[in-house]
């Protein structure tokens, strides 16, 4: 568990920022101005043939500047050549291939040139190079041949390119070739053997070159060596042989250098640039190197070792890494050393480079162009490309070596000035103009910005201002007079206020003043304060097996204004969530956790304004890996050597491996256990059998489990001798009770030790000592028959092979086959213990009777019935078991209250005797089972009910039966209380106390023995306390008064629509004489309906809108009568019809349906669509 500390660039970034602050102020483009360079080529620019050239060069500047080039310094005229164009509004060099020509001819050195009226910037030279990937040279190589254990150099010599080819060494077939400290790649591309061994024959060496531009590889011919040795037997298996050298037949000898060659040598490194150190020794054994500065210790933070500790870089040198550094190769014959003297030269590097010079007029200034390098460079100004010293003298300026001082500047002094300084190895430029302009002061950022930053965290302001001459800039906090700076507030030339660290107590309202002889101007930045982002419970590091589920916490506390977001990252890249993964607020959850989830977890929590991360180590222990490369050596008739190379141990060491075996006679393809070794050990010593064709594998155990068993070793057989043992586990047992069978447990494979393996079986009477009886068996059993009944047998059983017999065999004793007792137990007594129990006693038989070993004596014994009447009983009959020659024994778990029969046998191998005589017995009461079925239920709040069934075991006469209760309200209990019942009774009613408590019955039976087992109920929840809660809790949530509301209002719309819906419907013709009968004229009329529908909704003549929207056909003609004109319905003055109305149908059709259809809300509704 670790707080991630913030990368070293977020450092870097701090710094360059706060430099930056200090730089020289921009002149807004709007406002006249010399040319900038904003862009241009890197000095070596390498070119791709294959690709148009580009070079680069933009400026900036007000006027837009115009370009021009220069070609190895002479003026380049780009009209003349139609290949060469520049990009409009840049000074950008475009040189097009796509119509022919060679990239190679435009090779040289560039210069671009951005001019205006007020100056003329130029570029660095760029030196145009065009990519080469030149062809390797075709070359016939002879066999290499050299001495095993002497020093090798494979040169490569690749063809020079540009830029120089990534060198590696492959075999012709493309098989990387391994390097270790012994055989290695030196930083020149050659390959380097500190001894030749003969397995370096086992493949030929060829020098690749990747060239970068054409992404081409070239492959040189390749090598092959012959190794001339003295033990021409390659045994693998001495590679890891500690004394390898001198096990070959190898000569040792002491350390010398192959590269570089002789006691000393120097270097020399350009500051700035890595410094890389090497050292390839030759030696036999082969040497270790050791690096070492003279007068002092190796920069720790700036030197790595490489290639085995044969090379020694240093980065970013400088100054104080020059000296004499020597590397020490050493075996343990001896060692040697090597010297280099390291100097350290620099190409100028900026002290004080040159800024841009904005004066007012009458202002004075200077430009300072101050480098150092090695040797010292020296410095030549030019003003807008051309050297100073050629320009028309200026009274008001001033060269004083590295310095230009200007004096009361005028308008015409405006120019853009160039500082060269140069050393053999290299040069730099710089430009810087001289501005002269009147300006008052001007805000370049937005007004009112807000600001938002971290509690105790360094922030700054920004107030980009311009104006000339040069504002004075002044911060102002919350309206206040005094000016912000010293303390915890800095600010800075370009106008921006840095505060050191936030305080709650800074937030607010920030104003800078900019102000000039020509006036002021202002601005305002709102500053808020947030709270950091702080992680409190950082996940932890957890070692995990494999198939587990691991948890990760991150728990967060972080300012609730601002918006937070949790991340993972796993080993340092953004972690993609599976479905084995569960991804929460606080937590990262893994599941199934395999051997990829290792690794490290760094929880990132961030807001918009910072993070926080915290980082936790996940160690997965895994099975091991399998072991590999099994080699089989010293080999003997008895024994062999098993070497194997450990697989990966999954984080958890290896504790044991087991070695099989597998052969391929007695049961091929099933392997063995044949040794267990421990974990340290890759190599043991296995004993053998003989005359068996051995396989062997290997598997390693660890914590977690065992690896997958290791690839077979090659086959080794063994040769053949007479056995050296006997089968085991020799019996003798009748399966019949005439015979004998006699069995063994056959020998293995690696007990055979020869071929046709066969057992001589020799068996005799043990009391008579007869002659042998003798016969010869190829499996694993013999029958002897015709034999007495359960006599002893001295038996023998030899193995044999081609090779001979085993040793003497031991003697066993077997018997014959058994038959069944001729006798019973006789004068069998019973004595009654308790109510579940009885005791026995008998006579035991004579062993004569027996016939065989006895096992056991044993009662059968059934239940006849049951003192109770009625009761219907299992006669099933039932045993008991006394083991070996005993004359008593116990029968248990007897019904109480029962009669009871029991018969006594003698039970031997065959089987049981005859039986006894039938004995009768009867057991005295008991305790009553349980009561079944106790039910207990609630019918109304006042009473509870019980009912049961009676015990399916009485066990005796049933005298009652105790009901006992309590009642409780949670944890709170009350009095107990006994009620006791007849034994017909089987239902109770009680009268709850209250209508809150619950309670708990106990029921139990009883007969003249006491009370049996009880059955315990509870009473259920009362009804009304649950409704009653619910109703509470339902009546005040929002929701329902909501709902209720809405029901209202919805009801209430329907009366109102209903209400409209009557007001101007029901209209019929009005007739100045109400006694005029309706006319004929009218169709409506003819068939006596009316109008009782919008215009638009009419229904069909004829016809009836139902409430489903179907139209119904009207069963008769009514007339307005019809419509309750004689009875409850009434007119208003204007003659509508206001009464409710019923249609007139057939009786059977107006039963149970005489709701009127008008004043249905449905109805109205639909009416309305």
């Amino acid at each position: 568990m670790a707080r991630q500390q913030p990368p070293p660039w977020v450092h870097a970034a701090v710094l360059l920022c706060l430099l930056c602050l200090s730089g020289a102020i921009e002149i807004p483009m709007d406002l006249s101005q010399p040319p900038t360079i904003t862009k241009q080529s890197v000095k070596d620019h390498i070119v791709d043939p294959r690709d148009n050239i580009l070079i680069e060069c933009e400026a900036k500047g007000n006027p837009a500047p115009s370009f021009h080039w220069t070609r190895n310094s002479r003026y380049f005229n780009i009209a003349k050549d139609p290949r060469v164009s520049m990009r409009r509004r840049s000074g950008t060099l475009v040189i097009d291939f796509r119509s022919g020509g060679r990239p190679e001819e435009y090779e040289g050195e560039y210069q671009c040139f951005a001019r205006n009226k007020y100056g003329t910037a130029l570029s660095n030279r760029i030196r145009l190079q065009v990519s080469k990937s030149p062809l390797w040279p075709k070359e016939n190589l002879d066999p290499v041949v050299v001495q095993e254990g002497a020093p090798l150099t494979l040169q490569c010599n690749p063809p020079p390119g540009l830029p120089s080819p990534v060198i590696f060494w492959m075999s012709s077939s493309m098989e990387p070739i391994t390097q270790d400290k012994r055989v290695s790649q030196g930083h020149n591309g050659d390959l380097y053997f500190s001894n030749v061994m003969l397995q370096d024959m086992q493949t030929d060496y060829s020098c690749n070159a990747r060239f970068h531009f054409t992404h081409t590889i070239q492959q040189k011919n390749a090598f092959t060596l012959k190794v001339l040795t003295n033990n021409p037997y390659n045994d693998s298996s001495l590679r890891n042989h500690p004394d390898m050298y001198s096990a070959r037949g190898v000569a040792e000898r002491t350390p010398s250098f192959m590269y570089p060659q002789g006691t000393a040598s120097s270097q020399m490194v350009l500051r700035g640039m890595d410094l890389l150190l090497e050292c390839i020794a030759s030696g036999v054994p082969t040497p270790d190197i050791a690096w070492y500065k003279k007068g002092g210790d190796l920069p720790s933070d700036k030197a790595k070792f490489e290639n085995f500790n044969k090379a020694l870089r240093i980065t970013n040198v400088s100054e104080e890494d020059s000296g004499e550094y020597f590397c020490l190769a050493s075996n343990k014959m001896g060692s040697t050393r090597h010297t280099i003297s390291v100097r350290v030269k620099a190409a100028p590097y900026w002290l004080d480079e040159p800024k841009n010079l904005i004066l007012a007029p009458g202002e004075d200034g200077r430009l300072v162009c101050r480098a150092n390098g090695n040797p010292k460079p020296t410095v030549q100004w030019m003003i807008n490309g051309e050297p100073l010293q050629s320009a028309p003298p200026n009274p008001n300026r001033e060269v004083a070596g590295d310095t230009i001082i200007f004096r009361d500047t005028q308008i015409s002094s405006r120019a853009v000035y160039q500082c060269n300084t140069s050393n053999e190895h290299g040069y730099l430029l710089a430009n810087a103009f001289v501005s002269v302009l009147d300006v008052p002061p001007r805000m370049l950022s937005p007004r009112n910005q807000l600001i938002r930053v971290i509690l105790y965290n360094r922030t700054r302001l920004d107030c980009p201002f311009f104006g000339s001459p040069i504002p004075t800039l002044r911060w102002f906090k919350n309206g206040q007079g005094s000016n912000l700076d010293g303390g915890n507030y800095h600010v800075y030339e370009n106008g921006s206020l840095e505060i050191k660290m936030i305080r709650k107590e800074d937030q607010g309202i920030y104003t800078c003043v900019a102000t000039n002889i020509l006036g002021k101007a202002e601005n305002q930045v709102r500053l808020e304060v947030k709270d950091p982002t702080r992680i409190f419970r950082m996940p932890e590091d957890q070692v995990a097996k494999r198939g587990t589920t691991v948890q990760l916490e991150c728990r967060v506390k972080h300012d609730p204004s601002l918006k937070l977001t949790v991340s993972w990252l796993k080993d340092d890249e953004p972690l993609y969530i599976g479905n084995r993964m569960k991804k929460e607020d606080d937590s990262l959850t893994i599941f199934g956790v395999a051997e990829r989830d290792q690794g490290s977890y760094t929880c990132v929590a961030s807001t918009e304004l910072d993070q926080d991360l915290a980082k936790a180590y996940l160690t997965v222990l895994g099975r091991p890996d399998r072991p590999r490369d099994l080699e089989l050596t010293d080999l003997a008739e008895r024994s062999v050597r098993l070497t194997w190379i450990p697989g990966d141990d999954n984080n958890s060491p290896i504790t044991d491996y087991v070695v099989q075996f597998e052969e391929d006679q007695f049961q091929p393809g099933v392997w063995h256990d044949h040794s267990k070794f421990p974990g340290s050990v890759n190599s043991a010593v296995l004993q053998l059998s003989p005359y068996v064709n051995y396989q062997f594998r290997v598997i390693a155990i660890n914590e977690v489990g065992s690896s997958h068993p290791s690839l077979p070793s090659e086959r080794y057989r063994t040769s053949g001798a007479p056995p050296e043992s006997n089968p085991a586990d020799v019996k003798g047992e009748g399966t019949r009770k005439n015979n004998m069978e006699i069995t063994w447990t056959p020998m293995n494979a690696t007990s055979a030790f020869g071929p046709n393996l066969r057992y001589i079986v020799k068996w005799r009477r043990r009391e008579t000592r007869e002659s042998w009886n003798n016969v010869t068996v190829w499996g694993s059993r013999y029958v002897v028959g015709q034999t007495p009944v359960y006599v002893p047998y001295e038996i023998r059983v030899q193995a044999e092979n081609d090779f001979g017999k085993g040793p003497e065999p031991d003697t066993v004793i077997g018997y014959s086959g058994e038959d069944y007792p001729r006798a019973a137990p006789t004068d069998v007594k019973i004595r009654v213990l308790n109510s579940t129990a009885i005791s026995l006693q008998w006579n035991r038989v004579y062993p004569d009777t027996v016939q065989g070993q006895l096992r056991e004596y044993r009662a059968y014994y059934w239940r006849e019935s049951s003192l109770l009447k009625n009761l219907w009983v299992s006669q099933k009959r039932q045993q008991a078991s006394f083991p070996g020659d005993r004359p008593r024994g116990v029968v248990s778990r007897l019904f109480p209250y029962s009669n009871y029969k029991l018969e006594m046998v003698v039970v031997n191998g065959r089987g049981d005797g005859p039986r006894s005589e039938t004995k009768e017995f009867t057991t005295p009461e008991g305790v009553p089972s349980a009561p079944r079925r106790f039910r207990v239920r609630q019918p109304n709040l006042e009473t509870i009910s019980l009912e049961w069934d009676h015990p399916e075991h009485p066990n005796g006469i049933l005298i009652g039966y105790t009901l006992k209760y309590v009642a409780f309200n949670g944890t709170k209990l009350g009095k107990q209380i006994v009620e006791n019942f007849s034994p017909n009774q089987t239902k109770f009613t009680m009268q709850r106390a209250d209508p809150v408590s619950r309670y708990r019955f106990t029921l139990s039976a009883r007969t003249q023995v006491g009370s049996g087992e009880a059955v315990t109920e509870e009473s259920p929840a009362p009804p009304n306390e649950a409704y009653t809660n619910n109703q509470a809790d339902i009546a005040t949530q929002g929701w329902f008064i909501g709902l209720m509301c809405a029901i209202a209002l919805l009801v209430l719309i329907l009366l109102i629509v209903c209400f409209i819906k009557r007001s101007r419907g029901g209209k019929y013709p009005v007739r100045e004489k109400k006694d005029v009968p309706l006319g004929p004229e009218d169709p409506k009329e003819e068939d006596g309906s009316f109008d009782y529908s919008d215009e638009d909704n009419k229904p069909l003549q004829g016809s009836q809108t139902s409430l489903d929207g179907t139209i119904k056909q009207q069963e008769s003609d009514d007339s307005l009568v019809d419509y309750g004109e004689g009875g409850e319905g009434q007119f208003n003055e204007d003659g509508s019809f206001i009464g409710q109305y019923t249609v007139k149908k057939d009786k059977e059709e107006t039963e149970g349906n005489e709701s009127s259809e008008a004043t249905s809300p449905v109805n109205a509704i639909y009416s309305l669509a």
